[in-house]
């Protein structure tokens, strides 16, 4: 299309078609329709729209650069034409290739993707200063989006902005694109702008400050920029006839009208006169006083904005326009200043022409501090340079980096050319809209480009996590097995050294015994540790992880119940990580991969054999461990694989002397167990094996290990399988509010563990067991199943029922009648805990047992106020 034709378009273009309200609207209507069709288009279809769209552009640079003088009378022929080749020609090359339709990302084995989806209908708001040019650019980022966008020219320019739309339209419908997906406001108006703005779907603004501010508040998405006024600081490292020309070359491009020109040069004392003599040497004109104070007067117009009257203008013209005169040549007038605040001083602000202000800095921080201020002050987010020597001033350059907040950080570059992108560098991308981040109040930090036009749909599948059995190395179980189990001391791991951690009555009772002589046989040199309690405390702990440190052993042996094997666990850590902090140790996790808090690797000094004593817990194969902080009474509960015990003895010879009061609290801990990890969340088939067998057991063998004691060997033995079963159990589906309740009942009233649970046992299950709960948070748990699980559950242990319900009330019975059994009080009342100070705590125990641990897995979500009620209820 030749000049001549672009100009006879004017009749067609120009002719009224959108000059009010009523007329926007019917053409918002017609680009929302062609976008319609638009957003099916494919790939290939974009792609040939946007060649044809570029090319046709590319072709008509050098009329469209001529009308947006002639319309504007701001900057240079010239340059524009090198705007308008760079705006067509360098959009398409930095996105031919980019994919803007359909699938971008997807992973089948997650079960996820993304998919490109335009945004629809695009609001562009066209400054004076670049009015083809950014016309052109934006024409080409909706059309590779599959968007359609409506301008808003400026008055000043609306002749030629329209002229390089149409060259886009033309060019975009003849290659396929849908009559009207481009579109124009023909006799714009405030009005018209805004209304515009308020009815597309999004708006892309470039332009002055209340034109952006506007297109923020316009109630839709906005993509605008702030003001520009970049410093160029020259270092005294600098190679200066190179920052000079550079800058010359920048301040002089179409008279310094992209935003992203220097205002001001901040120059090192040391190279300053070396500078302003290369400046007078290649043509910039160095204003007197009296020059100054007369382009001071014309640089702001009366409201303290940019004076429109010297904008893209040249320094005769500007010079003339204050009343002096300065050879037609100059290239730059400049004037040397000091003061930095915008309030006292015009040459301290953006002035989008050939006016560039140039201070001295004694030193480079004195250098810094100026170029802060007149970014601070007048252009935070946008643009800075900094010039010096790469090698030799790495550390000013990273200073500058560090101190100055302007999203584009240009080093020896000029920066109209380096801030538009890939010009003076690779990979700053091609855009002639420069975003300046939260700083100037933008939504974007970057260069303008199509990821900022398009909207990315992700598409999610369920899926469930990965779940895993973890183990001790080795388990070993059956009566007398712990001297071939401690054989591994000597044959496999060569220990030399031996901490053994146990309690007063253990060691007293000469429990210990059989371990320590097996240790003297094998020339192994041992020591222990017998001073934990019931409850174990950190001052234990640091007690004997002392003890621990002097000693230095290469393996640690608990022998005991849980409280034994959890201090002698926190002693292991201690040990082996005394930076760890008990705080992040035992921060709570949703998700046990997933958890905040890496937990240290464990053994790199000592391995940990747990020898159980009591055939409940099953701490010997757990990953868990409580302790107590004795000054603020705080259980930490602590929860990673990496304290499983290296090897875990379950032997039923070390078992057969509980007394009953221990037999029914250590028995009954173990079918909580076994239930609660059954009906968990977290259960899989894996762990559900264990937890069947577990409480099978239990209500087989319970009641005879506790009537006969030592003399049935048989219940002696399968109790101690029953508690290294339901353990590996629940360390791999974790428990519930069971748990949760329990651990704060005891902390609060010294109830002991396995009594506390089942004081809360048949009322937790009771409420868990609702077909319409709050359902727990886990991808595996599909639906509300608690019912069905206790009623698998009563199955297996032999109790008949027609329905689930009958089958989970004959479960509750059992349950009931075994505590019964073994001589299990049937209230936390009953027990003997005062109502009075019952009361007067339960609503912080209700709190704390929410924030346990064993609470995410429950099936039922608890409120806070239900877990108080599971107390009152089972108080009485």
């Amino acid at each position: 299309m030749s000049e001549k034709k672009i100009k006879e378009e004017k009749v067609v273009v120009n002719n009224g078609l959108v000059n009010s309200v009523e007329t926007l609207k019917a053409k918002i209507a017609e680009v929302k329709e062609a976008q319609r069709i638009f957003s099916t288009y494919t790939q290939e279809q974009v792609d040939a729209i946007f060649l044809a769209t570029a090319t046709a552009a590319t072709q008509q640079r050098i009329p469209l650069a001529k009308m947006a003088v002639e319309d504007t009378g701001m900057g240079v022929v010239e340059d524009k034409v090198i705007k308008n080749h760079f705006a067509s020609e360098y959009i398409y090359n930095a996105y031919k290739n980019t994919q803007t339709v359909g699938v971008i990302d997807e992973d089948k084995a997650f079960g996820f993707k993304k998919i490109i989806e335009p945004i629809g209908v695009l609001a562009a708001v066209i400054p004076t200063t670049n009015p083809t040019s950014t016309a052109i650019f934006k024409c080409l980022l909706a059309l590779k989006t599959r968007n359609g966008i409506i301008f808003s020219p400026h008055p000043g320019a609306k002749r030629c902005t329209i002229a390089a739309v149409k060259v886009c339209l033309d060019a975009a419908v003849a290659a396929g694109a849908p009559k009207g997906i481009l579109a124009w406001i023909d006799e714009p108006s405030i009005d018209l702008s805004i209304e515009v703005m308020k009815d597309a779907d999004m708006v892309l603004a470039t332009g002055g400050p209340g034109m952006v501010k506007s297109a923020y508040s316009s109630g839709k998405p906005a993509v605008g920029v702030g003001n520009g006024n970049t410093p160029a600081l020259i270092d005294d490292s600098a190679d200066v006839l190179m920052a000079v020309s550079s800058i010359i070359a920048s301040k002089t491009f179409d008279n310094g009208t992209i935003c992203a020109s220097e205002q001001s040069s901040v120059i090192l004392s040391s190279v300053y006169d070396k500078a302003i003599k290369e400046f007078a040497y290649r043509g910039c004109y160095i204003m007197n006083n009296d020059e100054k104070e007369k382009v001071r007067k014309v640089i702001l117009n009366a409201n303290g904005g940019i004076n429109a009257k010297i904008v893209g203008r040249s320094p005769y013209q500007i010079a003339q326009l204050a009343g002096f005169e300065c050879p037609k040549e100059a290239k730059i007038l400049i004037g040397e200043v000091t003061e930095v605040d915008v309030t006292l001083e015009p040459f301290a602000h953006e002035k989008l022409s050939p006016i560039l202000a140039i201070y001295k800095a004694n030193n480079f921080d004195q250098a810094l501090d100026i170029v802060d201020r007149l970014v601070t002050d007048g252009g935070i987010g946008h643009t800075s340079v900094i010039y010096a020597d790469p090698v030799k001033a790495t550390d000013k350059i990273k200073k500058f980096e560090e101190r100055i907040k302007t999203c584009r950080i240009l080093i020896n570059t000029p920066s109209s050319h380096g801030g538009i992108g890939d010009l003076y560098n690779f990979r700053l991308l091609p855009s002639l809209t420069l975003g300046c981040g939260t700083w100037a109040g933008n939504s974007v930090s970057e260069n303008v480009g199509i990821k900022d036009l398009i909207n990315v749909k992700t598409v999610a599948e369920r899926r469930e996590n990965m779940l895993w059995l973890r183990t001790p190395e080795k388990v070993y179980f059956k009566k007398g097995s712990t001297p071939v189990a401690l054989a591994e001391l000597k044959d496999v791991y060569s220990s030399k050294k031996v901490f053994i951690v146990t309690d007063t009555f253990l060691y007293k009772s000469g429990a210990t015994k059989a371990v320590t002589d097996q240790l003297d046989d094998y020339g192994i040199t041992h020591t222990t540790f017998y001073d934990v309690a019931p409850d174990p405390t950190l001052a234990t702990a640091n007690k004997g992880v002392a003890a621990m440190r002097a000693f230095e052993p290469d393996c640690i042996i608990a022998i005991g119940g849980g409280s034994a094997m959890d201090a002698a666990k926190i002693m292991w850590i201690m040990y082996e990580h005394p930076e760890a902090e008990f705080t992040d140790l035992a921060m709570r996790f949703m998700d046990i991969r997933k958890r905040v808090y890496t937990f240290p690797k464990m053994g790199e000094k000592a391995i940990l054999i747990c020898i159980a004593t009591t055939s409940g817990t099953g701490s010997e194969v757990t990953p868990f461990a409580i302790i107590t902080d004795e000054q603020t009474q705080i259980k930490y509960s602590l929860a990673d694989y990496n304290i499983l015990p290296t090897i875990a003895i379950s032997d039923a010879d070390n078992m057969m002397n509980q007394p009953k009061g221990l037999t029914a609290a250590s028995g009954i801990d173990v079918l909580t167990h076994a239930i609660e990890a059954y009906v968990s969340t977290f259960a899989t088939d894996y762990t559900n094996g264990f937890a069947l067998t577990a409480a099978k057991l239990v209500f087989e063998y319970l009641p005879r290990a506790y009537k006969y004691g030592a003399e049935d060997v048989e219940a002696r033995e399968k109790m101690s399988n029953a508690s290294t079963l339901a353990a590996l159990a629940f360390s791999n589906a974790f428990l519930g509010i069971n748990h949760s309740l329990a651990h704060k009942l005891g902390a609060n009233f010294h109830v002991p563990h396995g009594i506390a649970n089942a004081l809360l046992m048949t009322n937790v299950m009771k409420y868990n067991a609702t077909e319409a709960p709050k359902m727990a948070t886990f991808s595996q748990y599909k639906y509300p199943q608690a019912l069905k699980r206790y009623a698998e559950v009563a199955a297996y242990v032999g109790i008949s029922g027609k329905t689930d319900q009958e089958k989970f009330d004959g479960l509750v019975a059992k349950i009931e009648e075994l505590k019964a059994t073994i001589n299990i009080p049937k209230s936390i009342k009953e027990f003997g805990v005062d109502e009075k100070e019952f009361m007067a705590k339960v609503d912080a125990m209700a709190e704390q047992a929410f924030d346990d641990q064993c609470t995410g897995a429950n099936p039922r979500y608890p409120l806070i106020s239900e877990l108080k009620e599971l107390y009152i209820q089972s108080f009485k």
